[in-house]
């Protein structure tokens, strides 16, 4: 029964029916109606089955919203099957099997509907049906907000899905609808959901949020471009791409996502240009499977909010990103496993707190103009088969810039690394990797730091200002190969490699010497001589010989007395053995605490050569460790590394300096826990074999000794190695000029305490390494003064003044 009349106006000449009336019901007033007829429906509830198969306006009338009611018990509400216009109704479905409103041919325009259903969908469009929907909103918590299937289209203006018991939007069986400036939200499942041969969509100016699932869903070999469209505030992935989909996002933004902001896999293609992807859970882009790619241009992609990369690249697949920012994020770049490739261009990662690049797994990444800043490492080329290019790059103030380790070959060219806290460019464990025309400035550690023989191949690489040295290798390996070295230069010297580097095959670098000396020259290219019995390990040298390096150390009082007053408890204990007698036992393992650059390093190696003076160890060697040494990618593989580092130190003492970074306070998946359980059982296995000496901020250090009940009970004491006040940073000076025939002016030894004294003393302060460098900066202060006299004398070229300090930062 109808509640109220149906007014049918004729708009035609034709006057040979009757039309224009009112009608007790809308069926008799549509069957009634012809093409151009205007039906004005009274407000009120009709339990009636619509159908409009001719193209007659059907208006709602004017008055309250929602006062005209299509609720049929059961059934569709509302077909549509022509060219109609249908404005201003509230339509109520109860039926689940079908849809509220159903389009099935024609091109009709409905406005301003309001659909409150629980049906199959909201809205569908099937077939022929190519309707203009206008401002209508659906809400529809059973079903599937608006469905387009089996070859429908048209073009959604201004709607909203306000609910959806499945997806918000559902394209399916070669559908190709437009949604202009809608939007989706509040459904259970996908908000925008295209699967299928030949589904499409087209997106402008939409906004998907609120969904429970994925924000937007493309399967099966459909495709879909959404322009200036956001995505957000979704349980599931922002964007799902699956088998063989297709996707263009331009000037989008997916932010506010707890896993994946774009997730794609099985062949599919995402193109995505001038968007945003920011605050994701897990990846911002993770790229999945052979054939799947993503091509990214001009986008930001920021603040991780979880424990994984921004951009992961496995199984296959490919990810090229062109003038793009990533930054604020846990990792940036992640490419593993043989076939992967990463290419970036022109792009800028920053604000990395672990790793901007990492590659693995026999992958490849190419890297060409980018930017990388406050990394914790640049870029780490991992194993056997990983490797690419980075060229014309530069990384700023990462811990290392580049480290290639088990066997990775990158090809690393033009690339500039400056302030490092580690090392610019770290090779060990089988690492190779050519160099070419690199630079590191400013490193608190090494330049190029090349150990376990490494077959890396250096040419026209310069390093500058760097703490320790700027370059260290260790000794060739077994097979009496190691790196090779041609024509490197460094501020340590004027030398060069040799000349013959050039144009013989080359030959394994030997140890670099320390400040100011000779960058490393290649071996002579004589043949080898037939190969000898091992080298006998280096004669010991006494005790007292040894302890009396330490005391000429500058400063140190107290930890000086520490160190005798345990070499005197281990002698007397060996001289009690001797003669029958109970010795006390003495645990030789130590924590050294305090700042950088007071001379932790120093003396431990001085105490491994007191230990193997007094017989309590063989060699006495210092192996020295960090981070980046013990802690492997993946499970297993950090006890592996940590038993390595222990198996070198045999004999000697293990040092592993800034040891807290094995225990980060936001741990997550960190594995650095594993190699700290690893070092206390080795320590407890082999007690007698290696000293291990554990070293770092005075705070950090007591927080890592809490995090495993077994560590701060396998060491014996801790020892604070205090700050190094001004007269003592003048000592150091003074020992340095008088090792490289310097001498200090007139009043340069007052300027020089004065100026230690006024130095800032924050966290990169670096004590005895600060001195040094001060001292390298007179000397070359003192260069450009000189360089400018016709003749010098011996005064002009050995004399420091207080002109020639640097000024403070």
């Amino acid at each position: 029964m109808a509640q109220g009349t149906v007014q049918v106006t004729h708009t035609g000449t034709s006057r040979w029916r009757r039309r224009t009336g009112e009608y007790a019901s809308l069926t008799a007033a549509l069957e009634a109606a012809a093409d151009g007829d205007i039906l004005t429906v009274a407000p009120g509830t009709y339990r009636e089955n619509l159908v409009v198969d001719r193209a007659v306006t059907l208006l709602g009338q004017e008055g309250a919203a929602g006062s005209v009611r299509i609720a049929p018990p059961e059934g569709v509400p509302l077909a549509v099957r022509a060219s109609a216009q249908v404005q201003g109704l509230h339509i109520e479905g109860q039926d689940a099997a079908v849809p509220a409103v159903l389009v099935e041919d024609g091109t009709p325009e409905l406005t301003g509907l309001r659909i409150v259903t629980r049906s199959a969908a909201g809205i569908e469009v099937r077939g022929g049906g190519r309707p203009t929907v206008r401002a209508c909103t659906v809400d529809n918590p059973a079903g599937v907000g608006i469905a387009v299937v089996d070859g429908g289209g048209g073009i959604f203006e201004e709607c909203e899905v306000i609910a959806a018991g499945q997806s918000g939007v559902a394209v399916r069986g070669g559908g190709r609808p437009r949604l202009d400036r809608c939007r989706v939200h509040h459904a259970a499942g996908a908000g925008l959901s295209v699967t299928g041969d030949h589904s499409s969509l087209e997106a402008l100016g939409c906004e998907i949020y609120e969904i429970k699932g994925s924000g937007v869903q493309i399967a099966s070999r459909a495709a879909a471009v959404l322009t200036d469209c956001a995505v957000h505030r979704v349980t599931g992935n922002g964007v799902t791409l699956d088998t063989d989909a297709v996707l263009t996002l331009a000037d989008c933004r997916v932010h506010d996502v707890p896993e994946n902001a774009v997730d794609l896999r099985s062949r599919s293609v995402l193109t995505l240009t001038r968007s945003e992807v920011a605050r994701f859970g897990r990846n911002g882009l993770s790229v999945w499977d052979p054939g799947t790619r993503v091509d990214a241009h001009r986008c930001e992609i920021h603040d991780g909010t979880g424990d994984y990369p921004a951009v992961w690249v496995s199984d296959g697949a490919t990810a090229v990103l062109e003038g793009c920012r990533v930054h604020d994020v846990p990792d940036a770049l992640c490419v593993l496993d043989r076939g992967s490739r990463a290419d970036v261009v022109d792009s800028d990662l920053s604000q990395v707190r672990n790793i901007a690049v990492s590659v693995s797994g026999g992958a490849t990444a190419e890297l060409d103009n980018c930017r990388i800043s406050g990394a914790g490492r640049g870029a780490w080329f991992r194993d056997h088969g990983s490797g690419g290019t980075l060229a014309n790059c530069t990384i700023d103030a990462a811990q290392t810039g580049v480290i290639v380790t088990k066997g990775a070959d990158p090809l690393i060219e033009r690339t500039t690394v400056t302030s490092p806290t580690e090392a610019g460019f770290y090779v060990s464990a089988g690492g190779r990797g050519t160099f070419q025309g690199c630079r590191v400035t400013g490193s608190e550690g090494y330049g190029f730091h090349i150990i376990d023989g490494c077959r890396s191949t250096l040419r026209k690489c310069r390093t500058e200002r760097c703490a320790r040295g700027g370059f260290e290798f260790a000794q060739a390996g077994a097979d009496g190969e190691g790196a090779v070295v041609e024509e490197c230069s460094s501020d340590e010297s004027t030398q060069l490699g040799s000349p013959a580097a050039a144009t013989a095959p080359p030959a394994p670098a030997t140890q670099t010497a320390g400040l100011l000396g000779g960058v490393p020259s290649p071996r002579s290219t004589t043949p080898a001589a037939p190969e000898a019995a091992p080298e006998p390990a280096p004669e010991t040298r006494p005790a007292d010989t040894v302890l009396a390096d330490l005391d000429a150390l500058v400063g140190l009082a107290s930890v000086k007395r520490e160190v005798r007053a345990l070499t005197d408890m281990i002698e007397v204990g060996r001289r009690r053995q001797e003669a029958g007698l109970k010795a006390a036992s003495v645990r030789r393992h130590l924590v050294f605490t305090g700042s950088p650059g007071t001379g932790k390093t120093t003396v431990a190696r001085l105490y491994g050569e007191i230990l193997a003076a007094l017989g309590v160890l063989d060699r006495g060697h210092l192996v020295e460790v960090s981070r980046v040494d013990l802690v492997g990618e993946h499970i297993g593989s950090t006890a592996i590394r940590t038993q390595e580092a222990f198996d070198r130190a045999r004999g000697g003492v293990l040092f592993i300096d800034e040891a807290y970074a094995l225990s980060p306070e936001d741990s997550g998946r960190d594995f650095g826990r594993e190699a700290i359980d690893t070092l206390v059982k080795l320590m407890e296995d082999h007690r007698e074999a290696v000293v291990v000496i554990v070293a770092g901020y005075t705070t950090e250090m007591e927080r890592f000794l809490s995090v495993n009940p077994g560590v701060a009970s396998r060491f014996s004491r801790t020892i604070t190695f205090s700050d190094y006040d001004p007269d003592e940073l003048l000592r150091i000076v003074e020992q340095q000029a008088d090792e490289h025939e310097y001498r200090l002016g007139p009043g340069t030894g007052e300027a020089l305490h004065k100026y230690f004294t006024a130095l800032p003393k924050g966290p990169a302060f670096g004590n005895g390494r600060t001195a040094r460098q001060t001292f390298e900066a007179m000397v070359e202060r003192h260069a450009g003064r000189v360089a400018q006299l016709s003749a010098p004398g011996t005064e002009e070229l050995t004399l420091l003044y207080p002109e020639d300090l640097p000024a403070l930062p």
